[in-house]
């Protein structure tokens, strides 16, 4: 009998031994830290089931309302309105080509296109529709009696554009927005468009290429205009060029009555009879480094040369030029 127990403790001895070893280690292992699961709700970002982003800090109220609010929102861009008066002549479409490859890489822009004719032309119209821009086509006739040499020109297409604006926004609140006058004979830096949309009353900077200068501008001390650098009329209330100001959308709205006047008016005047009724120096806003780089130049096309243009035995096929 007492061989069979003694046999039986010794079979058992070796696994006896083994279940001791085994506690004897797992006692000795490091305790694991008691942190909370992050559970994922699969419905938490929405039916994609993304996961939420994870953020440090406790699970307090402030964390959860940061979580449901999300990041703040920023606030629109300003849309820019140019509005560029325009006329048939040989480089109309070569003028307004170059134009629209500028606006086309600025962003939130509406290009508010007058014609200075009784109907629409179908050069433009054609090159409105395929310039895949936000563009309002107008049309309106200059008087014969205002044609005359040494009048102020683009009058009535100008004020067809802002009367087109004020009553676009008649009856619904106005977003941001900021005007610039574009005349299609000029060149524009992008970074001109960068520096017109913070505006918030009337912004100001240099043109190159105006008013036999390389440059005029307005000179600024202290961050305010207290004069102008220019080479005809330094009198003029706003010795600056068409080229050389923005408005804001709120201003022109606010008043209403300002427009470019025609009786009264001299020529190389239209900017100061027009700022006039809007603002003063003394509030001008001044851009492009305080008025120290030119980002507008006001180029001109050469006067094209047609003398070898046949009268007669004209080309079979019909070119837009």
């Amino acid at each position: 009998m007492k061989s069979v127990l003694f046999s039986r403790f010794f079979i058992l001895l070796p696994w006896i031994l083994i279940v001791i070893i085994m506690l004897d280690v797992d006692t000795r292992r490091p305790a694991l830290p008691l942190t909370p699961r992050l559970y994922f709700s699969p419905y938490a970002g929405g039916r994609g089931g993304a996961r939420p982003p994870l953020r440090r800090g406790g699970p307090g109220r402030g964390s959860e309302r940061r979580n449901e609010s999300g990041p703040p929102r920023a606030p629109p861009l300003p849309t820019i309105y140019a509005i560029t008066p325009t006329y048939s002549r040989p480089v109309q479409k070569a003028e307004l080509t170059r134009l629209a490859n500028t606006f086309r890489q600025v962003a939130q822009l509406h290009w508010i296109l007058v014609e200075d004719a009784a109907a629409r032309s179908e050069l433009v119209s054609r090159f409105v529709a395929r310039a895949g821009l936000p563009c309002t086509h107008l049309h309106v006739p200059t008087p014969r009696r205002y044609k005359r040499p040494g009048l102020p020109r683009a009058t009535e297409q100008r004020n067809a554009g802002l009367a087109w604006l004020r009553q676009r926004h008649r009856h619904q609140r106005a977003q941001p927005g900021v005007l610039f006058f574009a005349d299609d004979d000029n060149t524009y830096s992008l970074e001109l468009f960068q520096e017109m949309r913070t505006t918030r009353k009337v912004s100001v900077w240099p043109v190159g290429l105006v008013g036999g200068r390389r440059y005029e501008r307005p000179l600024v001390e202290n961050g305010k205009v207290v004069g102008w650098y220019t080479g005809w009329r330094a009198d003029r209330p706003f010795a600056i060029d068409m080229a050389g100001f923005a408005v804001s959308l709120q201003v022109i709205l606010s008043n209403p009555k300002a427009v470019f006047k025609r009786r009264g008016s001299q020529p190389g005047m239209q900017e100061s009879d027009f700022l006039k009724q809007i603002t003063t120096v003394e509030e001008l806003e001044p851009k492009a480094s305080n008025c120290t780089k030119v980002l507008v130049w006001h180029t001109r096309t050469e006067k094209v040369n047609l003398a070898n243009e046949p009268k007669y035995h004209l080309d079979t096929v019909k070119i837009e030029v």
